[in-house]
């Protein structure tokens, strides 16, 4: 059985760093390891050939080589897997989809031809599809009504992947979150019980990653990697080991709640394993808002000081901020932008709020009435919400864009930047030193160039370099990086402006706003139950 997987197009976004990934050559930023975790599940016996979408198209030669092709999808993935599915219909291909997007909407996948709704978690529903193809059957919906033991999960087929294109790799240490939010589908897909390989699993990746050459960085891709405190202490200190005996030849990032801050134990044994920056997920700094959807972990001591705990301990914060909660107060974006300035955060993802498939969140405003008719909710940037809001939504618009670009203004960031790095800690130990790629030399002559003699930033990138180097030199590589990040961001905040302006015009054209003041009293009857 010959199997083609096909990874579509992600739009343009925050996380698409096409500008950054320009400066080092490459084209993505992160590889599809679903569907190398997939090929991996499928009889081995099975031929299998992958393509990324964001790197390149399947060549004829490809779609006639296939039996059968399988996708797998984010939602803010939707439309080109939906183009992509109807062309290996008209190519008279058999289509196997699975991922988020389709387990979230599988009749959407459903409508456009895809035959098989690999649904839910794969290690339970990969196996019901591989027993369908062998009875000779040619469609089928398989679903599981648990969440798998992932200790069985074999190692993925990372050799499948180009890895010249990709800027760091992926890997998966546990699946679930155990807190609440309201607006988040990871609770409704994984469950919020964390569920986590043995740390052996984990390390026979790694090697798998090391034996293949990479050499690079590597996202620890958990919704929140320590979601099983204990289980990730028993991870990192056997990592520690791997890496020492490695000589350090990755550096991890990943995704954490904030009370990471709470734990220095957990926080020195991130560093001592290479852990460099961690994405935090702050949603905003009302706590009013935080209270109504439900994300009591933010709000059990001082959020600025939690964030500067975790960068003293050697730790890069990037955070996550929405704008428009029910019951949120005008000048909401002016105060994310108080807030990242005042806790000295580099790199911020900022969205408006989306009611995604499935959520609490969806549910609740489904029920008041609220859900925008044909208004997908994604995680992009570039999207107004897809919901009514409690107060106008050419409000939150605008406050939306003027806060973004306030964010990535250059010479903001990169004093925010500077003072991140100037407290930042890091590990006892060192790299061993060797020779900087070529590529990573091109690199730093163009931010030299851009930032230091081109834009305005140019006095203080030479002030902030040569601080760095005299009173925080092990922080040196992380914080050339970080400001290699304003490359992205520079242009990436245009882009925002315009298709937001663009969506809100048409918008406003179509007399879409609604009175607020009954939404409003529905959303204060739901906050006083």
């Amino acid at each position: 059985m010959r199997i083609l997987l096909v990874y579509p197009i992600f739009p343009k976004t925050f996380w698409s760093y096409e500008k950054i990934l320009e400066l080092v050559n490459r084209k993505v930023l992160l590889p599809p390891l679903g569907l190398v975790t997939v090929a991996a599940i499928l009889p081995q016996e099975w031929e299998f050939k992958l393509v990324d979408r964001n790197i390149r198209t399947a060549t004829e030669e490809e779609w006639a080589w296939a039996d059968i092709v399988i996708f797998s999808a984010m939602i803010v993935q939707k439309a080109d897997l939906l183009d992509q599915i109807q062309e290996a219909k008209r190519r008279g291909k058999l289509v196997a989809v699975g991922g988020p997007y389709p387990t979230s909407v599988p009749h959407e996948v459903e409508k456009v031809g895809a035959d098989f709704l690999i649904l839910d978690e794969g290690e339970i529903t990969l196996p019901m599809f591989i027993d369908a193809i062998k009875r000779g059957e040619t469609s089928g919906v398989f679903r599981a009504t648990e969440k798998p033991d992932v200790t069985s999960t074999p190692i993925p087929r990372f050799d499948l992947l180009e890895f010249d294109a990709y800027d760091m790799m992926s890997v998966q240490f546990s699946r679930g979150c155990p807190f609440q939010c309201e607006f988040c589908d990871i609770i409704v897909l994984y469950g919020r019980k964390p569920r986590t390989k043995t740390p052996a699993q984990l390390l026979a990746e790694l090697d798998y990653l090391y034996k293949l050459g990479w050499r690079r960085g590597v996202f620890m891709v958990d919704d929140n990697f320590i979601g099983n405190k204990r289980n990730v202490k028993l991870l990192l200190k056997e990592l520690k080991v791997w890496m020492a005996e490695h000589q350090y030849p990755f550096a991890f990032d990943t995704e954490a709640s904030i009370d990471l801050a709470q734990d220095p134990e957990l926080m020195e044994l991130m560093v001592e394993c290479g852990f460099a920056a961690v994405f935090l997920g702050i949603e905003t700094p009302d706590e009013d808002s935080l209270q109504l959807t439900k994300k009591f972990q933010n709000t059990r001591s001082s959020l600025t000081d939690a964030v500067q705990t975790i960068i003293k301990a050697g730790l890069r914060p990037m955070a996550g901020f929405i704008i428009g909660f029910d019951g949120e107060k005008a000048g909401a974006g002016d105060r994310i932008v108080r807030f990242a300035e005042q806790a000295a955060i580099p790199s911020t993802t900022f969205a408006m709020l989306q009611a995604l498939p499935n959520t609490a969140l969806w549910h609740r405003l489904k029920k008041e009435g609220r859900l925008r008719e044909n208004q997908d909710g994604n995680i992009n940037q570039t999207t107004l919400m897809n919901f009514i809001a409690t107060r106008p939504l050419e409000d939150i618009a605008r406050e939306y864009i003027e806060a973004f670009c306030a964010l990535y203004d250059p010479v903001k960031y990169l004093d925010r930047t500077y003072r991140c790095f100037l407290m930042m800690g890091g590990p006892s130990w060192t790299r061993p030193a060797k020779m900087p790629e070529l590529v990573l030399v091109k690199a730093f002559l163009i931010i030299i160039w851009r930032q230091g003699i081109k834009r305005e930033t140019r006095w203080k990138f030479w002030h902030h370099l040569f601080s760095i180097i005299k009173r925080n030199p092990r922080a040196l590589e992380h914080y050339l990086s970080a400001c290699a990040h304003i490359e992205h961001f520079f242009e990436y905040r245009q882009i925002v402006r315009d298709q937001i302006e663009s969506q809100l015009a048409e918008y406003l054209a179509q007399g879409a706003e609604k009175p607020y003041q009954a939404i409003e009293a529905k959303v204060e009857a739901v906050a006083s139950k």
